[in-house]
């Protein structure tokens, strides 16, 4: 008896998992970013949404009809007195930042090869998915490290574990947030602050579709049909319900862990089975 209370005290509720929490989440007005602001919001956090997308931005915080709940401000992610400021405006509004979810984030061009590659379209991506994520955490840091806690996340890819499908820059800025991730999670595990990342497998999000030129049905069937595992349609509220795992209580142990969401994708490669299936129907 006295060691199931002894559990069971351990351990927060999970009713409302992030209740008293303030969160900002970069690129909050769309995909996964929009599902983790709903989630959070219905968990108890009070979230500020910092993007480039103003209209899609006031129109998600005119459903929650509370500056007490959500607000947005205009941040682009390369510019460090954006993401000062949105850092700023979190404490000034709701008095400290628990939780800093770096999500924005770009594919640049989709380049098949090295060769002609655009070198301008390279640093775009670098600057957004790499350098916004650097600022992020910095300036989350600034205001977290006196009180001695905090949740840094980031937003990478499978294309982190998983390469041959992607663009060169785009993979290579989500290995750079990894590595990103790792080394903060020293730096400012010291400090009470714990830095993790999350990495998605392919999304029918506003990203993919448009990068891609595809409705959002026909990237569904194409992700389900290469899907490892079958029987589900991964969404934006899958990852979202993982990088809420992440910033809440449940995961105080959890420090530099780069958590792939990807149904097991890329712990294979069926290039040889393909192969062999078409060389026998031949």
């Amino acid at each position: 008896m006295s060691g199931s209370s002894s559990s069971s005290n351990s351990h927060p509720s999970t009713s409302r998992r992030l209740e008293g929490k303030v969160a900002i989440i970069t690129g909050g007005a769309s995909g996964i970013g929009e599902s983790t602001v709903r989630l959070f919001v219905l968990h108890g956090a009070k979230v500020l949404v910092a993007d480039v997308q103003d209209d899609a931005g006031a129109a998600l915080c005119r459903e929650f009809g509370s500056e007490e709940t959500l607000s947005y401000v205009h941040c682009d992610v390369t510019r460090e007195e954006d993401v000062e400021n949105a850092v700023n405006a979190a404490v000034s509004r709701y008095g400290k930042l628990d939780i800093m979810y770096n999500n924005a984030g770009i594919p640049g061009k989709l380049e098949a090869t090295v060769v002609g590659a655009d070198s301008e379209n390279f640093r775009r991506v670098f600057d957004v998915n790499v350098h916004g994520a650097f600022l992020g955490a910095k300036h989350a840091a600034r205001v977290m490290a006196p009180v001695g806690s905090g949740t840094i996340l980031f937003t990478s890819s499978v294309a982190s574990v998983s390469s041959g499908e992607s663009p060169h820059a785009y993979t290579a800025s989500k290995h750079a947030v990894v590595g990103l991730t790792k080394s903060l999670c020293v730096d400012l595990g010291r400090l009470g602050i714990r830095v993790n990342c999350i990495s998605p497998c392919a999304l029918a999000t506003p990203l993919l579709t448009n990068a891609i030129g595809m409705s959002k049905e026909t990237v569904e069937d194409l992700v389900c049909s290469s899907a490892v595992l079958k029987g589900m349609v991964p969404t934006a509220e899958d990852v979202a319900a993982a990088v809420l795992f992440l910033c809440s209580d449940e995961a105080r142990l959890v420090n530099g862990l780069n958590l792939v969401v990807d149904g097991g994708y890329s712990t294979t490669n069926l290039s040889f089975s393909i192969a062999l299936k078409s060389l026998l129907s031949t």
